[in-house]
């Protein structure tokens, strides 16, 4: 049964001077700090970890339990509403922190015992100094042991939480709605998205999504990213690197057609071997296309619109033999500076970072001959990339964007050469941030044609985005 909410107390809460020094300690301090702050989760934790005194050994804990709990928010209230008597907006939020944490552990975290869970979880409140939280939390997660097995499906339905692609767990109730007869709130309760976004998918003029397909993708989305590397074909080849890899008992295996490998697992990237002599670089299966499909040749001079961090950019140079220009532009001077390290990292001399501002002062001249428009957008085809993302999208944010990409696209096309080739690239699956804009521009630009076209749904293989081949007569 639902248990009570313990009373609240006149004061409010104030956090302790907590010494963080557990897993735990940390997971919640980086989750409050998001809630209070919005703070970037990946930021908060980096400084806990200079900062705290928590062991390496650790770490990696901390970071499975905030961003597991911030990527599953939706599905870990829809059990808590099962266990608790109150409306969960009734709860005092560092108190629902604790719940959230505890919940995560028992129900979606493999290899902790759920008892292990529970104790853990209870003595936190009492490092917190909130000792009264102590006994509402020890049953609200006991009652939760009761709720959770140890059976696994691969077919949704009412009693069952996914847990990671096609692999779903067995609860002793229903918690969510039926997936074959309200397929959008099961999505938004069991994968933890926004609502309005699954029933946007599911509804979405000219190309909507069937559940089987919503449901694909909410797996892909809260499954562990693959780790892919781009070997630097200035400094390596893929085989060579592969060779170094092996040497030093790290796994990984060859991506057919690119010059990439897949990590077996995962890893500290600037411990891998090679990070410091620029032999490799990480990047996404349909990141590294874009650069492959605008192919700019050596001697070319080229311009990278939105340019930061530079993972594409020095792809450019690779593929170019870092013989020509590239002008690799962005609207914050602090992401230029990212540019410039990883020019310097992986040896790309050609590219020159430049700053332009946000309305389109200060643009290159041209003409380019290859032009690469990797727009800022809505990002919902990587929204399994950072914890927070899902939560920060709205549909009114997707509108206001369309208007920067519209312009983007416009002055880039304006400075593309004869003869010259342009990629206008989103990590979005929107078809209003892709095709539908890509036409609407072109219908001013009647010398500019559409060649190709690629629409990358998550997880078939990759990350979700879009790419157009526009070519100058």
């Amino acid at each position: 049964m639902p248990f009570p909410n313990p009373a609240d107390d006149d004061d409010e809460f104030a956090q302790p001077m907590l010494s963080v020094r557990t897993s735990r300690e940390a997971a919640f301090v980086a989750l409050e700090e998001f809630r209070n702050s919005g703070t970037w989760l990946g930021d908060v934790l980096d400084r806990l970890f200079r900062t705290a005194s928590v062991p390496p050994r650790d770490r990696g804990l901390a970071t499975e339990l905030a961003c597991g709990v911030v990527r599953r928010l939706a599905t870990l209230d829809a059990i808590l509403r099962k266990l608790v008597a109150r409306p969960l907006d009734q709860v005092e939020p560092p108190l629902l922190t604790v719940l959230r944490l505890g919940i995560y552990q028992v129900i979606l975290l493999d290899g902790v015992p759920p008892h292990a869970s529970v104790h853990e979880t209870v003595e936190l409140t009492k490092r917190l100094g909130r000792i009264r939280w102590s006994g509402f939390v020890n049953g609200v997660l006991r009652g939760a042991t009761r709720l959770v097995t140890s059976e696994f499906s691969q077919e949704p339905s009412a009693n069952d939480v996914p847990v990671s692609a096609g692999r779903f767990r067995r609860l002793n109730d229903e918690v969510f709605a039926d997936p074959k007869i309200d397929p959008v709130h099961y999505f938004a309760d069991a994968y933890s998205f926004p609502h309005w976004l699954g029933e946007r998918w599911m509804n979405r003029k000219g190309s909507p999504m069937t559940a089987a397909a919503l449901f694909r993708i909410g797996g892909w989305f809260n499954s562990p990213g693959k780790v892919l590397l781009r070997a630097n074909r200035l400094r390596t080849t893929r085989d060579a690197l592969l060779d170094e890899f092996a040497r030093a008992g790290v796994v990984a295996s060859p991506v057919e057609g690119l010059d990439a490998i897949q990590l077996d697992g995962a890893a500290q990237i600037d411990r891998l071997p090679g990070f410091a002599e620029g032999l490799f670089a990480v990047q996404d299966l349909s990141a590294m296309q874009a650069a492959v499909r605008l192919a700019p040749q050596p001697g070319d001079r080229v311009w990278d619109v939105c340019a930061a961090p530079g993972g594409k950019t020095c792809h450019l140079a690779e593929l170019m033999s870092n013989t020509g220009t590239i002008i690799a532009t962005d609207i914050r001077p602090e992401r230029l500076r990212l540019i410039e390290e990883n020019r310097e990292r992986l040896g790309a001399d050609i590219i020159s970072p430049q700053w332009i501002g946000e309305d389109g002062t200060g643009l290159p001249d041209g003409p380019f001959n290859a032009i690469l428009i990797d727009v800022p957008c809505s990002n919902t085809g990587v929204l399994g990339k950072r914890p927070e993302a899902r939560w920060r999208i709205t549909a009114s944010g997707i509108t206001e964007l369309n208007r920067v990409q519209e312009r983007l696209l416009s002055d880039a096309l304006a400075r593309l050469a004869p003869k010259g080739r342009a990629v206008y690239s989103t990590c979005s699956i929107e078809p209003e941030e892709n095709g539908e804009l890509v036409v609407r521009v072109l219908s001013r630009f009647p010398g500019i044609r559409l060649v190709e076209e690629v629409n990358f749904l998550p997880g078939e293989p990759s990350d979700g985005g879009y790419q157009a081949l526009l070519v100058r007569e």
